[in-house]
């Protein structure tokens, strides 16, 4: 095929997906799905381009789940994730290992499986998606501490298992011990997870002081060292996708020039990845293999589903304070899309006996488990009484350096809902050396005066010197959430 029949093919592909996810979103469904479907559509099935080569399929998809990785990372906002670190690790270790030995019990018992199949196929299907949850969740109005959790956990245990399911699928004499893998899981988590934060730290620490000659190049500076943190892992023996995700953690919640830019910059790239990603995936399974393995995988679905999946979430949880509603519904929202996949195609790259029916297995759970869940999960926050626990009035604020006079710009969106509004500058005691310089207002723009009052929908350009400008956007954001008596209230706008 000449190259511009395949670029039209690409482009034409991309633009479906595109619109796919209009249609998904009203539907309530991951956009992977119509992703997978357009993959089966122009694979030997359809169309007819033949593509079965498990070793590419693994490289490529371990490449953009680490794009997709560090943009879930870039976009993660750490004030609602933080208090939920803790229980997202116990949830990302503990749980994945109490799911891993649930599943391949079943495995065993059901459908009589040998024991290195069965438990390749539970450690497989135990990470939950960074995709499909960050597609989904942020979506529904639910509580901080549960969205952080689920974000967190997606991010996190992509890392264990896939040391664990590497480690299964090594059919020679040097595969370690159950001793020999703990060590070595303990020491890859933890070093990756320094490494991502060492490289997240350097690279936020440097580019703030440095003024890069276009804005176009930070997003890509950070996507770049957030990259980069996965390859100085992987050469270390380290987790490279646990650096990855802390990398673009520490990245995303610095305090950058043109961030909001820069997590648009990541989201697009994140999309492409996916969009890739599944339509890939839909090329490398065989269509004719898959409705042979249906019986298997609904039976191993529902084990997982309702039984691996929460007794993993009520055990590892344990302590956390989370309440029953919370409990049950970050045991449905346990959603697997590509991890599960793409670690399906390591026993095929290894040649591991019956690696081609664990691959159709979990093919099948994917799709049929996420209709099934993906479309009931703001029915299960409703049953669960959840809802939104934060308040609307967050200020969007971006930031380009003026390197010479050692100050920085800030552009500020006032919300509507803001208690910005009615707020007059001089009540604002911003700090000595920061400055409202502009208002835009209805699409014209003027130089306020100390008693302007401020509106919701106004952007506001600040300047302010390199020493105040956290504490100017802090203010901002303490009186847009309670007002000017914010500091009275306790308010800190941390």
């Amino acid at each position: 095929m000449h190259l511009e029949l395949w670029l039209l093919l690409g482009s034409t592909l991309v633009l479906s997906a595109i619109v796919a996810v209009r249609l998904s979103y009203r539907a309530g469904l991951p956009s992977l799905l119509i992703y997978i479907a357009l993959g089966l559509l122009v694979g030997e099935a359809g169309l007819g381009i033949d593509f079965d080569d498990a070793e590419l399929a693994e490289i490529l998809g371990l490449a953009a789940l680490v794009l997709i990785l560090a943009e879930g990372g870039i976009t993660t906002d750490w004030r609602r994730v933080r208090d939920s670190v803790p229980a997202a690790i116990s949830v990302s270790v503990a749980g994945t290992l109490i799911s891993i030995g649930v599943v391949a019990g079943a495995a065993m018992w059901l459908l009589g499986m040998d024991w290195q199949l069965a438990f390749l196929l539970s450690a497989v299907l135990a990470p939950t998606d960074a995709a499909a949850v960050f597609s989904v969740l942020r979506r529904l109005p639910l509580p901080s501490r549960l969205t952080g959790l689920l974000e967190a956990e997606s991010g996190f245990n992509d890392a264990p298992v896939v040391i664990i399911v590497v480690a299964l699928s090594t059919t020679d004499a040097s595969a370690p011990n159950l001793f020999e893998l703990f060590g070595v899981m303990v020491y890859e988590l933890i070093a990756g997870g320094l490494i991502g934060f060492l490289i997240g730290w350097l690279g936020a620490y440097g580019l703030r002081r440095v003024a890069l000659p276009a804005s176009g190049l930070y997003p890509i500076a950070v996507l770049s060292l957030s990259v980069g943190a996965y390859g100085v892992a992987a050469q270390t023996h380290a987790s490279g996708f646990l650096a990855v995700y802390v990398s673009a953690l520490v990245l995303g919640n610095s305090r950058l020039p043109h961030r909001p830019a820069t997590r648009g910059f990541a989201e697009g790239i994140g999309w492409l990845a996916q969009i890739g990603l599944f339509v890939m995936l839909g090329l490398l399974a065989s269509p004719d293999e898959l409705p042979a393995q249906i019986v298997p995988a609904l039976i191993i679905g529902f084990v997982l589903l309702l039984v691996a999946r929460p007794l993993s979430v009520v055990l590892s949880t344990f302590g956390f304070r989370l309440g029953w509603g919370e409990k049950l519904f970050a045991s449905w929202a346990g959603l697997r899309g590509a991890v599960p996949i793409i670690l399906a195609t390591i026993p095929m790259v290894n040649e591991v006996a019956g690696a081609d029916r664990l691959f159709a297995i979990v093919f099948n759970i994917v799709v049929v488990f996420t209709l099934l869940q993906g479309p009931t999960l703001p029915l299960v926050a409703r049953w669960c009484r959840l809802r939104d626990d934060e308040n609307p009035r967050e200020l969007g604020v971006e930031a380009a350096p003026l390197e010479e006079l050692h100050a920085e710009l800030l552009e500020i969106r006032v919300p509507p809902d803001s208690l910005l509004g009615g707020v007059e500058l001089f009540e604002l005691r911003l700090p000595p050396g920061a400055s409202i310089t502009l208002v835009v207002r209805d699409g014209a723009s003027f130089v306020p005066g100390s008693t302007t009052a401020l509106r919701g929908g106004d952007t506001l350009l600040v300047v302010a010197t390199e020493e105040v400008r956290e504490l100017t956007e802090r203010r901002l954001r303490a009186i847009s959430r309670r007002g000017k008596l914010a500091g009275w209230f306790g308010e800190t706008g941390a």
